[in-house]
């Protein structure tokens, strides 16, 4: 099992050269429609407009154009692995991240389809502010500049990130994912997931 310090070892060591992918005035504009175009393979998975029907997909519609951008990355530098997205971001430019980034976040993100029990509308904003859900990634858990959307995101895909972080089996950028759940218990994660995945859309 791969110990906190190996995985932010692993990832911060190239977080100088991807700082250009994330802020964008020291790149050329990203073009929209030209990541409208290439995005046409990754609906195959993350759904029309990247907005995925797959429990298990994440939905990319509404994310911030940076934390997309940022995930891209650290798939084609090997910082995260998957069997699908690895391959997919291996042969991508940085001006082509941004452009598929840019794209993504300009489409609306569409009203989840997960119903949230009753008991864990009640629980889960006290879980998500206790565990600094809330404090890093929006009040609303919109995200912000390089940290995702999670509101309305996918509910296994939720369940499976939060498990790994907790873990330490998921690549955390600078630690703070995996520091702030590592002592979520397994029926805490049930229900700030159930709670999370079933938020309405801004």
């Amino acid at each position: 099992m791969m110990n906190l310090y190996s995985v932010k070892s692993v990832v911060v060591a190239s977080m100088a050269t991807a700082a250009f992918l994330i802020i964008p005035q020291l790149a050329r504009a990203a073009d929209i429609e030209a990541g409208r175009a290439r995005a046409q393979t990754c609906i195959a998975c993350h759904g029309p407009a990247g907005n995925s029907v797959d429990p298990a997909v994440p939905a990319l519609a509404g994310q911030p154009e940076q934390a997309l951008a940022t995930a891209l990355y650290q798939f084609r530098e090997g910082n995260r692995k998957n069997a699908v997205m690895s391959p997919m971001a291996a042969d991508l430019s940085n001006a082509e991240m941004n452009d598929l980034a840019a794209y993504f976040e300009s489409e609306k993100r569409s009203a989840p389809t997960h119903q949230t029990k009753p008991e864990n509308l009640v629980l889960g904003p006290a879980l998500a502010k206790q565990y600094n859900c809330t404090q890093c990634h929006g009040p609303a858990l919109m995200g912000i500049q390089h940290i995702p959307r999670i509101a309305g995101q996918q509910h296994d895909y939720l369940l499976a990130q939060l498990t790994g972080f907790r873990d330490m089996k998921r690549a955390d950028m600078d630690g703070n994912m995996t520091s702030a759940v590592s002592r979520l218990k397994d029926e805490e994660i049930i229900v700030l997931v159930d709670y999370i995945s079933g938020l309405g859309t801004k």
